[in-house]
């Protein structure tokens, strides 16, 4: 079967540039062997985020006494919220394929592998289009040491039928962070093994350390510098884990493997389409998310760069309005985009962090502006978060170029920020702006 345009993968990335390219009248086909909706609906930010705001209800539990309430609760039923979790994931699943069928996408379930330069199998048959697009996403990556497999990954997690009581974390990015405090706050004893000195170390340095002082805070136990090298399961059917200076830490109920993903092109048969790869497996796309070959395409993680939902949704929308829609300089500028860390304060970050701006401009045309205090939440409670901001600006007109919160609400402010960012205002148009009061934004505003 032939198709103007043929996607392979039905996750955020394909499943958004199959549904714009049909709108604009392609006859589109599209391919996926699990569920759609990819990492991010199924084990990923939707059912993460659903585990993050179980946690801010404990810890809403917790505070409630001193906001007056003589609340009395059981204990956390992980079991309970994971069926809800994951029938709300499946209704997902059930949307996004009447999506297709509304918007006359053909739907191919099975794994893809080429055959040809625009021609793939599935299933024995086989598929062609003018243009395709590959945006199979990337799975979880996991350690080359004896008992890795006693282990999870990040998937892993979500199959979790109990709250473990001992779990370790290994890992320093925003998924094993996340992860870690997670589990922390609905009442898990947690461990988490980091390879260096810092976690989140492309975040600025102001918003990782509040972090590192909250978790430790919290009673995360953090051991840096350490690299996990064996894992062995003890006669009581326990974890037992040996680092790389020989020390073991055990018993663990759980251990998780957060040490970064790896894309899934490795069964692609991408050598007979002559699509080029790196050493790591990613493909390598132009400004236009154009291959080195011509009319294949790739979006979102299996490039390598920017593995956000919302970039793979965006780059995926303009590449078809630039192909199907005669818009040719249809492109997402990947400059200023925010993100969010659902830790435990959260984080909400956009643009350069202060170091990152140094490099640039160097010392003499940057500045910063930060200040630290505790969220009026706390006011009448025990139990006390901080709130750090940091603007980074550049040049005598002060642009603001880096926008950095962590606390209460960072997660939910960030987003109107980065327009501003990205319209490229300045420390003046910050100032000139009124502040809201009494929130945690209006700090913004009203920095000096």
């Amino acid at each position: 079967m032939h198709f103007d345009y043929l996607v392979i993968g039905g996750g955020s990335g394909g499943l958004a540039s199959a549904r714009r390219a049909a709108r604009h009248g392609a006859k589109v086909g599209l391919i996926e062997a699990g569920r759609l909706g990819g990492t991010c609906v199924n084990v990923g930010c939707v059912p993460k985020k659903v585990m993050w705001n179980a946690a801010s209800v404990a810890e809403a539990l917790h505070d409630a006494h001193d906001y007056g309430f003589e609340a009395k609760t059981g204990p956390f039923n992980w079991k309970k919220v994971k069926d809800a979790r994951d029938a709300y994931v499946k209704r997902l699943n059930d949307i996004y394929r009447r999506n297709l069928e509304v918007d006359c996408v053909t739907s191919i379930e099975g794994y893809a592998k080429f055959v040809g330069p625009k021609t793939v199998e599935v299933n024995g048959e086989r598929y062609s289009g003018d243009h395709v697009l590959i945006a199979v996403g990337g799975r979880p990556k996991w350690p080359s040491i004896p008992g890795a497999e006693l282990g999870m990954s990040s998937d892993g997690f979500f199959e979790l039928e109990q709250l473990p009581e001992k779990v370790g974390v290994v890992g320093a990015g925003y998924i094993a962070v996340e992860l870690a405090g997670i589990f922390r706050t609905l009442g898990a004893d947690v461990t988490l093994f980091i390879r260096h000195e810092h976690f989140l170390r492309s975040f600025d340095v102001m918003v990782r350390e509040t972090l590192m002082e909250t978790m430790l805070d919290d009673g995360v136990n953090v051991e840096t510098g350490r690299e996990i090298v064996k894992v062995e399961r003890r006669e009581d059917g326990k974890l037992k884990v040996t680092e790389s200076r020989g020390n073991a830490v055990e018993p663990f109920d759980a251990l998780v493997w957060a040490i970064g993903r790896v894309p899934n092109t490795d069964q692609l048969g991408l050598d007979t389409s002559a699509v080029t790869m790196d050493e790591q497996g990613n493909i390598p796309v132009d400004d236009f998310q154009n291959t080195n070959v011509d009319g294949i395409y790739a979006v979102g993680d299996v490039t390598g760069k920017h593995q956000l939902t919302p970039v793979a949704i965006a780059a995926g929308r303009r590449l078809a309005d630039r192909v199907f829609g005669d818009q040719s300089d249809a492109k997402l500028d990947y400059e200023n985009i925010p993100t969010v860390v659902f830790s435990h304060p959260p984080i909400g970050t956009v643009g350069l962090t202060e170091d990152e701006a140094h490099e640039r401009w160097g010392t003499d045309g940057v500045n910063c502006y930060t200040t630290r205090f505790t969220n009026m939440y706390h006011a009448l409670t025990t139990r006390k978060t901080p709130t750090a901001m940091k603007l980074v600006t550049v040049g005598a007109h002060d642009r603001v170029v880096g926008v950095h919160v962590i606390g209460i609400g960072a997660d939910e402010m960030m987003q109107g920020f980065a327009v501003a960012v990205k319209m490229g205002a300045t420390k003046a148009d910050f100032d000139r702006t009124v502040a809201i009061h009494p929130t945690a934004a209006e700090e913004l505003v009203t920095l000096r």
